[in-house]
């Protein structure tokens, strides 16, 4: 029996991975700490809050006296740190917060966890760090997948905090002994996804006829993992995984930005050509009206310092932990569009009126 600390745990991930961890290891505590910002979603964690096993604690990972109070009073063996500024568009434009939570944010966690597992005796602990590809910059078309041994080349404020607080975790397990693993992520969809990232930002933007926007050529390449498959990779990481290591968790399936908007256009007009309670439901989709979802793409301005490719080479999770995720980019990209389907109470809660006023300021 374990007894976990998840951070961030009402976040996209963070809240895919409570779900799992919960239905995986009904035995296991799991306690929840978020500071419920603006993609902090109470919603997110419906069904656990009944649950004897859970709590949940509305806080900041910089609150050290409350980190080492959960810790010591819940006697908390694991910390999954899924708690991070995320977005490389809001961290260009305000790059404050992207320090504040994932630098020093991190460094706070850092220091309770040796406070309270360490300098407070010592027993068994595993202190989890989730990161991303994003810290090693950005790769050629003819350049090989990012290893665990890549040198970290950030290019934009987020990835540059990611990279810090890495480092930061790093330091912990080689000068104080905290026991620390690391996982670098591609880029993840799924269920519970805050509107603002691309695939569900096109989803949702087909269903009420909005414009498409495309950075810059489309042409820019990502890694897609399915978010359960990242959150299978973890456990992985957490069962069998070496101790102060680093570990690549990625889906093996690059696409291009401008493939993936015509493959989820192509998937929604589908669904609703198919069905009349879901063409009823969003009556101005293109579909509803004779029209293709494709005819929204619009093509926008390119962000600064815009990665051009991103890959992952999970070789070492492959051969170390067995990994290897479970879906492929279709079959996930059907069950993620089944999902926003199925749930638009859940979206529309969180699409209020000032993020939509962001959204629209950023791609005007």
């Amino acid at each position: 029996m374990h007894k976990l600390l998840v951070t961030g745990g009402a976040g996209f991930i963070g809240a895919n991975f409570v779900h799992y961890w919960l239905a995986q290891y009904p035995q296991d505590r799991v306690v929840v700490l978020d500071a419920l910002t603006y993609a902090g979603n109470m919603a997110s964690l419906a069904g656990c809050l009944e649950q004897d096993n859970f709590r949940f604690v509305h806080g900041d990972i910089g609150d050290q006296d409350l980190v080492e109070t959960l810790l010591a009073e819940e006697s908390l063996d694991t910390v999954v740190n899924f708690a991070a500024e995320s977005h490389v568009d809001r961290s260009i434009h305000g790059p404050d917060p992207f320090v504040t939570t994932n630098v020093v944010g991190t460094h706070s966690l850092l220091k309770a966890a040796k406070k309270v597992w360490l300098d407070g005796g010592g027993r068994p602990h595993r202190f989890h760090h989730v990161s991303t590809d994003e810290v090693y910059g950005s790769l050629t078309l003819d350049e090989p997948p990012f290893t665990e041994t890549s040198a970290y080349a950030p290019n934009s404020p987020y990835s540059a905090s990611k990279a810090a607080s890495d480092h930061l975790v790093r330091a912990y397990h080689h000068t104080y002994g905290l026991e620390v693993s690391t996982s670098n992520c591609s880029n993840n969809y799924g269920p519970y996804q805050f509107p603002e990232k691309l695939i569900p930002l096109i989803i949702l933007n087909i269903l009420e006829a909005k414009p498409l926007p495309i950075y810059g050529d489309g042409l820019n390449i990502r890694d897609w993992l399915y978010v359960e498959d990242h959150c299978r990779g973890i456990d992985l990481v957490l069962s069998k995984g070496r101790v102060g290591e680093v570990y690549n968790i990625g889906g093996n399936n690059e696409w291009r930005n401008i493939e993936i908007v015509r493959l989820v256009c192509s998937l929604v007009d589908e669904r609703l050509a198919a069905s009349e309670p879901l063409r009823q439901r969003f009556p101005n989709a293109p579909v509803c009206l004779g029209k293709t979802a494709e005819s929204l793409i619009t093509f926008v301005k390119d962000r600064p310092g815009h990665d051009r490719r991103y890959a992952i080479d999970a070789a070492k999770s492959r051969s170390e932990l067995g990994y290897a995720p479970l879906e492929s980019f279709e079959t996930g990209i059907r069950k993620t569009i089944d999902w926003y389907l199925t749930n638009e109470a859940w979206w529309r809660g969180v699409m209020n009126g000032s993020y939509r006023d962001w959204l629209e300021k950023q791609y005007a």
